[in-house]
């Protein structure tokens, strides 16, 4: 059953678990830091699924950060399905991300692989659209490439992070305009990361996780093999917001 979090004595206290209020927070991007400070105390499970966040008043005086501070970081834990808000209500602990996410590095740089997915859902979105549209035959046959490298690296067990990024670029070359391809170079890094990220979590699901990934993929594939722009850019966007939900254990 979950149980309700209070602040006594400049502490919340969630049952037995207690979170010490924190030095003021000076960094330039204090959403960001509040945002972090939050995640890792779910991980930790000090606040609890279906727990109660301190209201925004209360996280203005631990934080000593402005109200529009903590609306951002709350704002974003929403998009990531982290906590939901209820009107009159305040907000609540929607789901406790993976105890494995902050294994692969800092709060900041999970944060950040976050960004980088809500960037991609809106840009790759297009891409696939795009493609479906004015793909040539020549274009569809290196998506197919694509695709059936990625089934064969995830056949033999490995992660296969080169070849997804090889999919998704191939895509983006098949839209005809060459700024999506080069805006996914300039992400190279990033979109490794976080295909690294989420192909790791649920390596230990490894057999469900090749059946959703290729269903995911086939989706794309087959829309943009159809003409189908709209459809095509249904599927991307599904398939990456669905990644993103993977990371913190929301899907």
């Amino acid at each position: 059953m979950s149980h309700n979090s209070e602040i006594m004595n400049g502490t919340i206290k969630s049952g037995q678990d207690a979170w010490p209020n924190r030095s003021p927070l000076r960094a330039p991007k204090l959403g960001d830091r509040v945002y972090e400070q939050i995640v890792e105390r779910i991980v930790a499970g000090t606040l609890a699924e279906g727990d109660r966040l301190p209201s925004e008043h209360d996280f203005c005086r631990m934080f000593e950060v402005s109200r529009p501070v903590i609306r951002e970081a709350l704002a974003r834990l929403r998009a990531d399905g982290i906590i939901d808000s209820r009107q009159g209500s305040g907000s609540y602990v929607r789901c406790r991300p993976v105890r494995d996410l902050l294994r692969y590095g800092e709060t900041s740089n999970v944060a950040q692989l976050l960004r980088c997915f809500e960037f991609r859902i809106a840009l790759e979105g297009e891409a696939a659209a795009l493609a479906a549209s004015r793909r040539t035959s020549q274009d569809m046959r290196a998506i197919e490439l694509a695709h059936e490298a990625c089934n064969d690296a995830a056949r033999k067990g490995r992660l296969g992070k080169e070849e997804d990024l090889e999919f998704h670029m191939s895509i983006a070359h098949a839209s005809g305009n060459a700024l999506f391809a080069e805006t996914m170079e300039l992400l190279h890094d990033d979109i490794q990361d976080g295909m690294d990220m989420a192909r790791s979590l649920t390596k230990s699901e490894q057999r469900e996780r090749i059946a959703v990934l290729k269903g995911e993929h086939d989706s794309v594939v087959d829309a943009i093999n159809d003409s189908d722009a709209d459809r095509a850019r249904v599927a991307m966007r599904a398939h990456l917001h669905n990644a993103q939900r993977r990371i913190v254990g929301s899907s």
